[in-house]
């Protein structure tokens, strides 16, 4: 078999993988593949109505719904596909046994189940815009770029983590805890405006940060605050590199200790 047919044949694998993956994320729920949709919209109203009601802090943000929900969004799609990814080996583990296959289409198939339902999650975010007349720019098509930076860089942790689960169970509560500290670290529920000036500028070094401050500047509103725009011309290169460069970090440790995960799951 050529490389070509082999890597059509691993292309077809994901594929297949992925979208089953997705019919039983939702198999035997009353509101099947609603729940995509769903889940995001009702964790966004009850935001949306402590941030507001509460501690009144969207009143200053320009489409302040659309600002959530979009942060909302983007960040559910890496907290799920690296807490789900983290287990895809261990799981698979007679599959592993028993067939050849490079190990890394379980993550990458992980990690296309969880883009579409990004996208469908992104769908809604477009229907609240046309509501809400949020007019999107012409450098809004720039968002598909982020989009890609977004999934580079979730691949690139989930290698990590998948890699390290096999070997160290105590990963997944580790993960978990970071994940609510990572939450809260990025400017998702609240501006930057609101955090010393010092310290939002450090914020913004975060890649998780800097993807949704760009997504929120090229949909919602150029009052976001980005790292193109805040950091000094010798650090705003670092957030943009790192993505790529913890997906290379990733993708090398995985395949250097994928030869022994069929010993190891």
């Amino acid at each position: 078999m050529s490389i070509k047919n082999k890597n059509y044949k691993y292309l077809g694998l994901i594929k297949e993988l992925a979208l089953t993956n997705f019919k039983l994320k939702y198999q035997g729920s009353v509101l099947g593949y609603l729940w995509s949709l769903v889940k995001p919209l009702m964790l966004f109203v009850v935001l949306y109505f402590v941030f507001t009601r509460i501690f009144r802090v969207g009143g200053s943000i320009e489409h302040y719904p659309i600002y959530l929900l979009l942060g909302v969004v983007l960040w559910g799609f890496f907290s799920e596909l690296t807490a789900v990814s983290l287990g895809s080996i261990v799981q698979s583990g007679d599959l592993i046994r028993k067939v050849y296959f490079p190990r890394m289409v379980l993550v990458i198939s992980t990690g296309v189940t969880s883009l579409i339902t990004l996208l469908l999650n992104l769908i809604i975010v477009f229907i609240f815009m046309a509501f809400l007349k949020v007019i999107p720019s012409f450098s809004s098509l720039l968002f598909v770029a982020i989009l890609f930076e977004l999934f580079v860089l979730t691949i690139g942790v989930s290698f990590f983590l998948s890699a390290l689960f096999v070997k160290f169970r105590d990963v997944a509560h580790i993960w978990e805890v970071i994940l609510a500290v990572l939450f809260y670290a990025t400017p998702i529920l609240y501006p930057l405006s609101l955090v010393p000036n010092k310290i939002a500028l450090v914020m913004l070094l975060n890649p998780a940060a800097q993807i949704i401050q760009d997504a929120r500047y090229l949909l919602v509103t150029h009052q976001t605050a980005t790292a193109w725009n805040s950091l000094a011309l010798q650090y705003v290169w670092i957030p943009y590199v790192l993505p790529f460069v913890i997906f290379a970090l990733g993708y090398r440790y995985f395949n250097k200790a994928a030869a022994k995960f069929a010993e190891e799951v």
